[in-house]
C-alpha cells in the first residue's frame, strides 16, 4: 500500500467516526459516554489522513518500469481496503437484537447479594439487569407489591405463557455485550413483534423456567432508544 492509498484509508476512516459521533450512531457499538472521544479521534484520523493525502498529490512523482505486475497488484488490493469503510459510511448496521439474546444471556443465581425492599405506592423504573438481580435475591422477596416499570426489546414473541423482552449490557461495546432477558406475561391480544421495544409497568411474579415474571398492567409500544444498551 503506498501513501497515498495509506492516506485516503485514514481520511476515511476518520470521516466514519466523525459521522458516527455526530449523529449518535454510534451509541449502537459502544457506550454513550465514548461519544467526544470518538469525535476527537475521527478529527484527528481525519487531519493526519488529509495532510497525508495532499502530501502525497504535491510530491513529484518519478517515473518507474516495473519488472512485473507485483507493484500494480498491490496497490490495487490497498484501494479495495477502502471498500468496507465506504459502505459503513453509506450504511450503518443496526444495534444488537431479538437473533443475538439466545448466544449472550445472562445467567443470573442468588449470589448472596441482599436488596432492600422497594418502597410501596409509586411505580419504580428499573433495569432488566436489576430485575433479574433482585427475582433471584430470596426468590424476589424485595418487590413486595411495588410495580416496576422495564423498557426493552422483544426477544421472543411466543414463550410459553406470554413473551420475553431483553435489553443488553455492555462493558465497553457491543463486541463484549450480555442480554439480560425477563418473561411478560398476563397481556391479552397479539404479542407486540419482534425486535419491537416496549415500556411495561407491572408486579413480579415469580420465577419460571429460570426466567423472571413480570405481570403486567400496562403495555406501551415505543420507539427504539437513542442508547439501545444499559
Amino acid at each position: 500500500m503506498n501513501e497515498e492509498t495509506g492516506s485516503a484509508t485514514v481520511l476515511l476512516v476518520g470521516v466514519l467516526l466523525a459521522r458516527l459521533s455526530i449523529t449518535d450512531i454510534y451509541a449502537r457499538y459502544v457506550r454513550v459516554e465514548m461519544g467526544p472521544w470518538l469525535l476527537v479521534a475521527g478529527g484527528l484520523l481525519a487531519a493526519a489522513g488529509l495532510a497525508g493525502l495532499l502530501r502525497s498529490l504535491l510530491r513529484p512523482h518519478e517515473t518507474v518500469l516495473l519488472s512485473d505486475h507485483h507493484e500494480g497488484h498491490t496497490e490495487r488490493i490497498g484501494w479495495l481496503l477502502l471498500a468496507p469503510v465506504v459502505a459503513l459510511l453509506m450504511v450503518s448496521p443496526p444495534a444488537l437484537g431479538s437473533y443475538s439474546v439466545d448466544r449472550s444471556t445472562i445467567v443470573i443465581d442468588d449470589s448472596g447479594t441482599t436488596f432492600d425492599a422497594l418502597p410501596r405506592g409509586a411505580t419504580v423504573p428499573m433495569t432488566l439487569l436489576e430485575f433479574d438481580q433482585r427475582a433471584a435475591d430470596h426468590a424476589g422477596a424485595s418487590f413486595g407489591t411495588t410495580p416496576v416499570e422495564l423498557t426493552g426489546f422483544v426477544a421472543h414473541t411466543d414463550d410459553g405463557t406470554g413473551f420475553v423482552i431483553a435489553r443488553f449490557q455492555i462493558a465497553c461495546c457491543a463486541a463484549d455485550a450480555v442480554a439480560a432477558v425477563a418473561r411478560i406475561v398476563g397481556v391479552t391480544g397479539t404479542a407486540p413483534g419482534r425486535d419491537q421495544w416496549v415500556t411495561v409497568v407491572g408486579t413480579f411474579d415469580g420465577i419460571t423456567g429460570g426466567l423472571p415474571e413480570l405481570r403486567a398492567a400496562d403495555l406501551r409500544a415505543i420507539p427504539a432508544p437513542v442508547d439501545p444498551y444499559e
